[in-house]
């Protein structure tokens, strides 16, 4: 049996990461027939099925899911190897995917990808948010981004945000009228943004003060499962809000926002890009690395 080429695994593997043909014929600028077809034959010279097939979906089979698990540490080592070829004859070039929870989206566009794709003109950069934590080398991102106590352990994190700390805050519109919490107790008769984590409980707010810690699942008629919502009802008077200082400041500084129980907030761990240290780092992502790192230095107080 003749083997499988690069283009022929590269294409399996774009088909299994955007979840169906049409979607990887557009980013391997195929046609989706086409590229039904490859796989079709790629699937009957190997004797096995790669994908389930509906007239909906695509779905990997037990097979395709453990040749695509085995099959991914090589494609990438042959990209990065692809890449820090390129490096000799000029910047890098191609697509950086990046994976993180629609909230830290905000730390990281402005100033990091901004800068980055300023400095890399032959680059793109593909940012996909999930509230769920999922397998960035699995799903075929460079890296991802996510507070550090949600890292796996065999990853390696550079701090973007080394000191995030949270705060509880209102509109004026919201607190007119009402009598603004003077211990984290008193949230209980107010009206609470509630924020869902991606693994479905709703998250507590926690405070914490002369070593004693509080946990309170606060009250409240809106449920959202992104930061940006949470932000723009505080902004609107639809609640108080549970927000990284860093996304409200300002707010804060032109009045639309006021700060609440200040001396109550955690630190929370640094917001980190995370990538694996189990294959090459391709040229494309070392640059992005340099640049966090140069960023968080900035951050940092003399």
């Amino acid at each position: 049996m003749p083997k499988p080429s690069f283009a022929e695994l590269e294409a399996f593997a774009t088909v299994a990461r955007r979840g169906g043909f049409r979607a990887a014929a557009r980013e391997l600028e195929v046609s989706s027939s086409g590229l039904s077809h490859a796989i079709a034959a790629l699937e009957e010279r190997m004797n096995v099925r790669l994908f389930n097939r509906t007239t909906r979906s695509v779905v990997l089979t037990a097979a395709g899911a453990q040749f695509l698990e085995e099959i991914l540490p090589a494609l990438a080592a042959i990209d990065g190897a692809i890449e820090n070829a390129g490096e000799h004859v000029g910047e890098p070039s191609g697509v950086l995917r990046l994976n993180m929870a629609a909230g830290a989206g905000h730390f990281v566009m402005e100033p990091l990808i901004r800068e980055y794709l300023k400095c890399f003109a032959r680059m793109q950069v593909e940012i996909v948010t999930e509230a769920a934590l999922v397998d960035v080398i699995g799903k075929g991102f460079d890296a991802g981004v996510r507070l550090l106590d949600a890292i796996p352990p065999d990853m390696i994190a550079v701090p973007i945000i080394p000191d995030l700390r949270l705060v509880v805050v209102g509109a004026p519109a919201y607190l007119q009228g009402r009598a603004p919490p003077l211990v984290p107790r008193d949230l209980l008769s107010h009206d609470c943004i509630r924020y869902r984590l991606g693994s479905g409980r709703i998250y507590h707010w926690e405070f914490v003060r002369d070593g004693g810690r509080i946990e309170l699942d606060v009250p409240g008629r809106l449920i959202v499962d992104d930061s940006r919502l949470m932000l723009d009802a505080a902004l609107n008077g639809m609640g108080l809000a549970y927000l990284a200082e860093q996304t409200v400041a300002p707010h804060v500084e032109e009045g639309r926002l006021t700060r609440l129980l200040a001396d109550w907030m955690p630190a929370e761990p640094p917001l980190c890009l995370y990538y694996s240290g189990r294959r090459q780092v391709p040229a494309k992502l070392r640059f992005f690395i340099d640049l966090v790192r140069s960023h968080a230095r900035e951050l940092r107080p003399a």
